[in-house]
């Protein structure tokens, strides 16, 4: 059974129950931010790897991917204000999140402060 975070962060509560499903026992949900866009549905940060919902995976099938943190190479904030931080937040609602072996995948938040949330989640991870 999944474990969460004691500052868990969720937007919507069954995108949660869909992870939760997967999790393994020691597995510890950090995050589940709802995306924008046709392609991916949700993304789910925990101790152990990254988890979206992908709709457009394998030629329109379905799909929940996951992603080892020990695989992310590099997240990257696209820049389209022409300054990374305002504020404290990230001005940018997208991540680009590059994986050893994969093709880089972009997310786009509902808005900049969750994606700047979920930077700091992978940072903690990617840092350490």
């Amino acid at each position: 059974m999944a474990v969460y975070a004691e500052d868990i962060i969720v937007d919507k509560k069954d995108q949660l129950e869909k992870i939760e499903g997967i999790c393994l026992d020691d597995e510890v949900i950090r995050a589940v931010f709802d995306l924008k866009g046709r392609g991916t549905g949700f993304i789910s940060i925990t101790n152990k790897r990254i988890i979206y919902y992908d709709k457009e995976f394998l030629k329109g099938k379905k799909a929940l991917v996951s992603i080892p943190i020990d695989r992310i190479a590099a997240v990257a904030s696209e820049d389209n204000k022409g300054f990374l931080i305002k504020s404290g937040f990230l001005v940018s609602d997208t991540l680009t999140i590059s994986s050893m072996g994969l093709e880089p995948k972009t997310f786009e938040f509902r808005g900049g402060d969750k994606a700047h949330q979920a930077h700091n989640i992978l940072m903690e991870y990617l840092l350490t």
